[in-house]
């Protein structure tokens, strides 16, 4: 009987766990145009989304952009999982939208960008986000993208690949050198079919993505002194997701970027996008200034703990 009773109570705490993880992907990760359009409507300049979408052979592409066109234009770029519906606070962001008009993506497999589909080649997820900054590069006087997490690793390749479309970046908690990121084993198992079709796409898409992220990153790493854009690194040291080593190695090979700052944040873990948010803004405003010539600084070089 109470062998019964322990195997109902398992099932049911994966029945529920399963529930959470589809209410929460249901809820966050795929925000529809509509409702996100009045969510960004409720900024304090009454500034209105744009939403597009790149059409391929292979994919859709979503992305939206808020803010006036004669100003640089600040591109956020998600991890994993997750959607342009995590960067809400920061497109509504009064101080942000006064300096930038700001875009968001949804990355391949993310969002409507062809939920549930990955695309594990970062190489042509960067070209897909490229098309999109290309079709606007000339209205704005510089390109700054933020990359977090998994979507540093796509900013940096877009700059390595397309350095005349990125003037700033800015690279968060991002993963960038090969190996230095935690895989549960979690992820490993659920990339079998039996357990896969348990879980919400865009689960699936992270796990796949995950999986082959190493090889990605070895890709990439003959291809750092291609990135000419003023840059600022900022990493949490106690990252436990992805290791602080990233942000270092990152540092080391960012030979010919304009400017370059590197900031390791003391007992800071992979959740600066909440616990340091204003740090976050501020480094995007510092790149505006030095992207738009308007920095009176000088390269502010920092490894030291802040």
């Amino acid at each position: 009987m109470k062998k019964i009773v322990k195997k109902k109570r398992i099932y049911f705490s994966f029945a529920f766990l399963l529930l959470l993880i589809y209410g929460y992907d249901f809820m966050e990760m795929r925000i529809s145009t509509p409702i996100y359009q009045k969510i960004l409507a409720e900024n304090p300049l009454g500034l209105q989304a744009e939403f597009g979408i790149l059409s391929t052979e292979d994919r859709d592409l979503r992305y939206l952009e808020i803010g006036q066109d004669s100003l640089p234009l600040v591109v956020f770029i998600h991890g994993a999982p997750s959607s342009s519906s995590f960067w809400r606070t920061f497109l509504k962001d009064t101080s942000l939208l006064a300096k930038a008009k700001l875009m968001a993506v949804d990355r391949p497999g993310y969002g409507y960008s062809g939920y549930g589909k990955p695309e594990i080649s970062v190489k042509k997820q960067a070209a897909l986000i490229a098309e999109v900054i290309r079709a606007k590069r000339g209205q704005h006087p510089a390109v700054i993208l933020h990359g977090s997490s998994y979507g540093g690793t796509v900013a940096a390749r877009i700059a390595m690949d397309f350095p005349d479309l990125v003037d700033g970046l800015l690279l968060q908690s991002a993963s960038l050198m090969p190996g230095k990121e935690k895989t549960f084993t979690f992820t490993h198992i659920t990339r079998h079919w039996p357990f896969r079709w348990l879980l919400p796409g865009s689960i699936h898409v992270a796990n796949m993505e995950k999986l082959s992220h190493k090889m990605q990153l070895d890709s990439m790493d003959g291809l750092w002194d291609r990135i000419k854009s003023a840059a600022i690194i900022l990493h949490g040291d106690a990252d436990n997701l992805i290791y602080p080593e990233n942000a270092i190695f990152a540092s080391e090979r960012l030979v010919n970027a304009s400017f370059l700052e590197f900031k390791l944040l003391e007992g800071r873990k992979h959740d600066l996008l909440w616990t340091k948010r204003q740090l976050l803004e501020q480094s995007l405003e510092k790149l505006i200034q030095v992207t738009t010539g308007k920095y009176a600084g000088t390269n502010g070089f920092s490894s030291v703990p802040h």
